[in-house]
């Protein structure tokens, strides 16, 4: 990696690899993370992300390879200069929302004064004052997800880690978690942010880099990968069942037409225009029925189903069913 730091950089990765044994969950992956952007970290359910994110943040051994955050790589100093959000809560459940606070700002060091003083602010700048006396047991997920990230930047961190922050929680707290994130990334955090919600990334990642079995297959500007996607027209029809067996014959033999297939819903791709009543005559040939048919924007999505021949709807299944993230 050499001596010197750009100053522009907040994370420079390079060679980086995680093994478990026999199993490589992290192949040797490159990137830098620019210093005050949101970079997003994608990839299916078990790609390599949340072990990524352990090895940044000192959670985790590296097997091979080297990082630095703002230029350091010991794990002490790096875990002084980043906050941590993991996936799951690491919170103590009989404690308070502002006792739970408090002890995290007396690991970093604060004094009682300042860090009773921080606490309250963040409990009011997260609608969690009327909650503060309240067991972090008793907090619905939302409650604890913005505790959670309360606890993470208590000490002002220069890096945010977010490890899946909106997963599982209802959608007005969802919504106020990304509108926190822009937030604290204007007031200058660097955050890197892994979710399988790919709205969620296109609407707040300038980058974002694509994991697959524990490679980095793509790694680009949101906006560029945008652009690329939307070089061809995009249909996606709404059927009245998966299509399971049939998906290789069902449209074979078609030039031009690149179909994806995700459970009940298949979109199909090409430079061309495209005649709805051509492929609902097919799909009625083959005995499925069109719900819904429709000329779509094409999203971050697509590009996430191009580079990893993964549904969205099966990655986001797959992370609800508790796999085993690697």
């Amino acid at each position: 990696m050499g001596t010197s730091q750009d100053n522009n950089i907040a994370i420079e990765v390079k060679k980086l690899t995680k093994r478990y044994g026999e199993l490589t969950a992290v192949d040797e992956i490159s990137f830098d993370v620019k210093r005050g952007e949101i970079f997003g970290f994608l990839g299916p359910n078990g790609a390599g992300k949340t072990s990524t994110i352990n090895m940044l943040t000192g959670l985790c051994s590296i097997s091979s390879g080297e990082l630095k955050i703002n230029g350091q790589s010991s794990v002490k100093k790096i875990q002084e200069m980043i906050g941590v959000v993991p996936s799951e809560s690491n919170l103590y459940p009989e404690l308070s929302g502002f006792e739970n606070l408090c002890f995290c700002a007396s690991l970093y060091g604060m004094r009682r004064r300042e860090r009773e003083r921080e606490a309250g602010r963040l409990l009011e700048m997260f609608n969690l004052s009327e909650a503060a006396d309240r067991p972090f047991r008793a907090y619905s997920k939302g409650m604890k997800r913005k505790l959670a990230i309360a606890a993470a930047i208590i000490h002002r961190p220069d890096i945010l880690f977010l490890d899946e922050p909106t997963t599982g929680i209802d959608v007005a707290s969802a919504r106020q978690i990304r509108r926190l994130i822009s937030e604290m990334n204007k007031a200058g955090t660097t955050i890197f942010l892994t979710t399988h919600y790919l709205e969620e990334a296109e609407r707040l990642c300038e980058r974002v880099a694509f994991i697959v079995r524990g490679k980095i297959k793509q790694l680009a500007e949101t906006e560029q990968l945008l652009k690329g996607a939307r070089k061809d027209n995009v249909l996606e029809f709404l059927l009245d069942r998966d299509i399971t067996l049939e998906k290789g014959p069902l449209l074979e033999g078609l030039s031009d037409y690149r179909p994806v297939f995700d459970k009940d819903k298949v979109r199909i791709h090409t430079p061309c225009e495209m005649d709805i009543k051509y492929f609902v005559d097919i799909f009625d040939e083959w005995r499925y029925r069109v719900y819904e048919a429709k000329l779509i924007r094409p999203a971050l999505e697509d590009v996430f189903v191009e580079i990893t021949g993964i549904g969205p709807g099966e990655a986001e299944a797959g992370k609800n069913k508790g796999g085993r993230e690697n």
